[in-house]
């Protein structure tokens, strides 16, 4: 099997502003370079005073050949979103997606991953920690494609998030979130799929060599390419994969503490283990405050997030209430209580009962809560909750003045925690150990040389 080639959705708009630093060739037989601006209108792509269906843009055979998108989105829907001008080497596409333009780079799978190492992590990141990254990446990535007449072709379902069934059954609206198929190219290149942002940031050698050093290499379970997740901090334990997508459970995706020393882990499906376990500081690899290991994980957007283990958020009734108003699109009133109903394996909430004055629904599952519950993404779904009352006296006849979250983790905590593995890294374990400690039961393989 060859190495297969990716296409990768950047950015969308009316209008897309390109510079090419040097002569690419356009699909309709010219040579262009500098500053060119294609434009949506009437269905159709308007570029210097033609009209086109699609276009493509070439670079040489020339190994520094780049263009630059402006104003590409990164952090979409995230507390670190901001616009940047982005380069990027392969081809370039430009198609039409509904009314507007969208910019699609064509590259090999590779030197995707490279990007993808260098923009998911720091490049101060230790060798074993890209290197285990590079294999998740790939095996994420090949698992959503399959072969087809001994090519790669895209094979995610349609739409989950779409087709996630919704019970509003009982008052409840449970959802869930997961990559959709993109109809037009294989994935995007925000954090929805992986953060890919081509060469804007320097490749680093170590990236490189991450990339180089597995080429091919992939995590396999029983025969099958794993479904591998990753997400920034586990907060000690692992999530399980049914309790935050669809209800399949992957045997390498499994309850474990994020520790070697310390084995035992508490019953965190239970509500006064998950108290305890979220108000504690417990043992684990991601229990860290080193700046050198934090700094190989959080790009500096990231690092403006400081607490993430444990981490707390309050809210007044009114910030509360609003809130989800607005995030949910029902009134609930002012809130009453929010009750954990059901806990996954880190003490992640699966399902929350929010108790309004107007009306009461349990809302699931994980990153329907944490969408719910802030302006953007609350870090994790691993709260309790506490309430505090400005006057004294009978509790039950009075709201709330004040909520307070306390929470672990940082994500969805299936799979590869990047935190721990950081550090995992720094302790000296080799690349292998640590896939085998987040992934129990899977192993490496090579699918293409």
């Amino acid at each position: 099997m060859t190495q297969p080639q990716i296409t990768v959705g950047i950015l969308s708009g009316k209008e897309i502003e390109i510079s090419f630093p040097v002569k690419f060739s356009s699909s309709v037989g010219t040579e262009i370079s500098g500053t060119q601006k294609v434009i949506y209108q009437d269905g159709k792509i308007h570029w210097q005073g033609k009209e086109y269906d699609e276009l493509s843009f070439i670079p040489p055979q020339n190994a520094h050949a780049f263009f630059e998108l402006k104003d590409v989105t990164i952090g979409i829907n995230f507390h670190w979103e901001r616009k940047e001008v982005q380069k990027f080497k392969g081809e370039l596409k430009i198609i039409i997606e509904g009314k507007q333009l969208t910019a699609i780079n064509v590259i090999s799978i590779e030197e995707y991953l490279t990007s993808v190492i260098s923009s998911e992590m720091s490049a101060t990141a230790s060798l074993e920690l890209l290197k285990a990254h590079a294999v998740i990446s790939r095996s994420w990535l090949l698992n959503k494609l399959r072969v087809e007449n001994g090519e790669w072709r895209i094979t995610m379902p349609p739409d989950s998030a779409a087709h996630s069934p919704l019970s509003t059954l009982h008052s409840q609206y449970i959802k869930w979130y997961d990559h959709e198929a993109h109809r037009n190219f294989d994935v995007c290149a925000d954090d929805h799929c992986q953060r890919y942002q081509g060469i804007t940031r320097a490749s680093t050698p170590q990236a490189i060599e991450a990339v180089s050093a597995t080429r091919g290499e992939v995590l396999m379970y029983k025969g099958a390419i794993c479904d591998a997740r990753f997400s920034k901090c586990c907060g000690g334990a692992f999530e399980e994969f049914q309790n935050c997508w669809e209800n399949v459970k992957h045997p390498y995706l499994i309850r474990q503490r994020d520790s070697k020393t310390e084995k035992q882990l508490p019953d965190l499906n239970i509500e006064a283990e998950a108290d305890k376990w979220i108000r504690t500081s417990p043992v684990a690899f991601c229990n860290t405050q080193d700046k050198k290991i934090l700094s190989q994980v959080l790009n500096n957007y990231d690092q403006e997030t400081a607490d993430f283990y444990r981490w707390k958020v309050s809210y007044t009734q009114q910030e509360l209430s609003t809130l989800i108003h607005q995030r949910s699109g029902i009134d609930f009133g002012q809130i009453i209580d929010l009750i954990p109903i059901e806990r996954g394996t880190s003490g992640r909430l699966v399902r929350l009962k929010i108790v309004g004055t107007l009306r009461t629904l349990i809302i699931g599952k994980e990153l329907e809560i944490r969408r719910t519950l802030s302006a953007s993404h609350l870090y994790s779904s691993a709260f309790v909750i506490d309430k505090e009352y400005e006057e004294k006296g009978d509790k039950e006849d009075k709201l709330p003045s004040r909520f307070i979250l306390t929470g672990a983790g940082w994500g969805h905590g299936v799979g590869l925690c990047q935190i721990g593995a950081a550090v995992m890294g720094e302790q000296g374990y080799k690349y292998e150990e640590i896939l085998s400690h987040y992934y129990p039961g899977s192993t490496l393989e090579k699918q293409y040389q």
